[in-house]
């Protein structure tokens, strides 16, 4: 079901890179190429991104989303990963982890949440993802993109010279219709909280988070004092996008979480 690219000798450790909103598998190409000689790496486009589109509409929810990664994993003959997820890859990962543990050799969620706790605000997110979405399909999408990055959230981006515009130029190659579907299934807004089962959690855990970033560094701590399974890294320097910004310890931080023990 799921378009997808994969790096590496299949019968090395696995990891398998699931990507943000809008993004693809063509956003971890950087670091497939540095892991590939010690690790197979398997990305996919999630469902409404990149190749992954047209699909069911039971694929453009959480639970759709983690059974067409297992079956990825099943086509590509991975029975268990270390799932790394940046933002929305990172929810969706811990959703993986948390449904099926099995699966999952461990955990490295970047700039990751484990949802929105209370209803209230769930409901004022999902308002807001459902104005997102209704934008993606009838607006300017160059300008919608524009906007997503100016976002406080993203500042730290601006200290690299083109950095905006070179994400922007290829986030232009989604479908807009597309990302609306997987906003309003896959969305914050959508996704129930997951803050309850965190002491459950069975796999080990690498929570990352850019130091400029204090939002997510906070959500990761809080991740932390929920499940004993769950670790904090804060790299110093970087903001959201800790892929990008600080690559070679962030390549270094996945080593480290392969490596992890239940």
């Amino acid at each position: 079901m799921l378009n997808y690219v994969s790096r590496g000798n299949p019968e090395s450790p696995a990891f398998l890179l699931l990507h943000g909103f809008m993004g693809s598998a063509g956003d971890w190409d950087h670091l497939a190429g540095a892991l590939s000689e010690d690790f197979f790496c398997g990305a996919p486009d999630l469902p409404g991104h990149g190749g992954s589109a047209g699909l069911p509409d039971g694929a453009y929810t959480m639970e759709g989303a983690a059974r067409a990664v297992v079956g990825l994993m099943d086509d590509i003959g991975v029975m268990r990963a270390t799932v790394a997820g940046y933002s929305m890859g990172g929810r969706l990962a811990l959703y993986l982890a948390l449904r099926h543990p099995e699966r999952c050799a461990g955990l490295f969620l970047e700039s990751a949440s484990p949802g929105i706790e209370s209803s209230e605000e769930r409901a004022s997110r999902h308002e807001a993802d459902e104005e997102r979405a209704l934008r993606l399909e009838s607006g300017d999408f160059e300008e919608f993109l524009r906007d997503w990055y100016a976002q406080p959230l993203f500042a730290s981006l601006e200290r690299y010279e083109g950095m905006v515009e070179r994400l922007i130029e290829v986030r232009k190659n989604n479908d807009p219709s597309e990302l609306a579907k997987s906003l309003r299934g896959i969305g914050t807004g959508s996704q129930p909280s997951l803050r309850g089962e965190l002491p459950r959690l069975r796999v080990p855990a690498l929570a990352v988070a850019g130091e400029l970033d204090e939002k997510f560094a906070d959500i990761a701590r809080q991740m932390a004092e929920l499940s004993p399974k769950i670790r904090v890294e804060l790299v110093p320097g970087a903001g959201h996008n800790v892929h990008l910004e600080s690559t070679y310890v962030y390549t270094q931080l996945l080593r480290e979480a392969s490596e992890l023990e239940g």
